[in-house]
């Protein structure tokens, strides 16, 4: 690890539309610098480097090479999904501690790949996790505070809602990070039931753990990009008797006031003795406040959190230079990760079998 004065040199693999995000905590940490960039793009890597202060020498357009400099102490993989495998298992062999987007691998064998060789990786002292940051979102974490304290008592049901627009309402997203998602062999899933649908997938195993089963109809809409896999519903059942939904619906005419995605989410959860209410995601749908609980016929608003979707990266990336530094484990470890991967496939295959899939299923 580095020493208490140190600075981590961090490598950007990936400049695509959510790099941006990624680089807010690592420029402004103190503990932190970005070193290295690297995109098949030459120029948008080159770009990146000036904009975040690494020296354009370092501007690579090859991932190889980036994992190869000494100066690199910590990689952040924002790859396309179907290079994460084999790129984070890279990292790892080269003694880097590894911040990789979701998901590790497209099954769970190689999951299990990825997490035998992060094992071994830790064991050496490297800090290897995939990063999730809803479940450092300020509303989301202080939901799972909220649960955590026994507040709603035991939990009876989840439900989430991720809702879509219009994109012209949203930032501009490259025509190339659009495409790679509605790819199946470089996405591994849908875009909204897989891909963003494992951030969903993070929350409820957070709630919960991993449900018993999973029973999903994924529906399809055919847009300008490609099929899109709305609208559809995924149904939970855990071990314990509670059970959950996750609604996915694209409004393609819906303007939605937002600075990233043109995107909002919500998330209820109810329990033996009260209910809790996060009313706001990537955008603004709602003007209540961003957390609500009631329970004992009292509401009380928590207006105390930061809002804006960019604070969720923010805290995930100090969550990590905090392990880098002082040690302790980060979320999410590749064995936590596994568990959402499980339950996002189980989806997947349950919308093609037609009936019920328990993730131990999955392989």
């Amino acid at each position: 690890m580095p020493g208490a004065t140190e600075r981590l040199g961090v490598g950007i693999l990936g400049t695509g539309r959510i790099s941006d995000l990624h680089a807010i905590e690592y420029v402004e940490n103190p503990r932190t610098e970005i070193v290295a960039v690297c995109d098949l793009d030459a120029d948008a890597a080159l770009d990146r480097a000036r904009l975040w202060g690494a020296t354009p020498a370092r501007a690579y357009a090859d991932w190889r090479d980036l994992l190869a400099d000494p100066a690199v102490d910590a990689v952040e993989v924002l790859l396309p999904h179907h290079l994460h495998l084999e790129v984070g298992l890279a990292a790892i062999a080269a003694g880097k501690h590894l911040s990789t987007q979701k998901p590790i691998a497209f099954t769970v064998a190689g999951a299990d790949e990825f997490i035998a060789a992060a094992d071994a990786g830790m064991a050496r002292g490297q800090v290897i996790r995939v990063f999730e940051n809803l479940l450092s979102y300020p509303p989301i974490a202080r939901l799972l505070d909220v649960v955590r304290a026994g507040d709603l008592g035991d939990v009876l049901a989840v439900r989430q809602k991720s809702l879509s627009g219009d994109p012209n309402w949203g930032w501009a997203v490259p025509e190339a990070a659009v495409a790679w998602r509605f790819d199946p062999d470089r996405c591994g899933g849908g875009p909204l039931t897989f891909d963003d649908g494992l951030h969903k997938f993070s929350i409820a195993w957070a709630l919960l753990g991993v449900a018993a089963e999973v029973h999903a109809w994924i529906g399809t809409t055919a847009t300008r990009a490609g099929d899109l896999d709305s609208p559809s519903v995924i149904s939970f059942r855990w071990p314990g008797g509670a059970v959950g939904t996750l609604e996915v619906v694209n409004a393609p005419a819906l303007q939605i006031a937002t600075h990233h995605y043109a995107q909002d989410d919500r998330v209820e959860v109810t329990g033996t003795h009260g209910v809790a209410w996060v009313n706001r995601g990537h955008g603004r749908l709602l003007e209540e406040p961003a957390l609500r609980v009631y329970r004992d016929g009292r509401v009380h608003d928590h207006v105390d959190l930061e809002t804006g979707w960019e604070s969720s990266f923010v805290h995930a990336t100090r969550d990590f230079i905090r392990a880098v530094h002082d040690g302790g484990p980060a979320l999410l470890s590749a064995r936590d990760h596994r568990d959402v991967l499980s339950t996002a496939l189980a989806a997947q295959q349950s919308a093609r079998l037609g009936r019920p899939v328990r993730p131990e299923e999955i392989k």
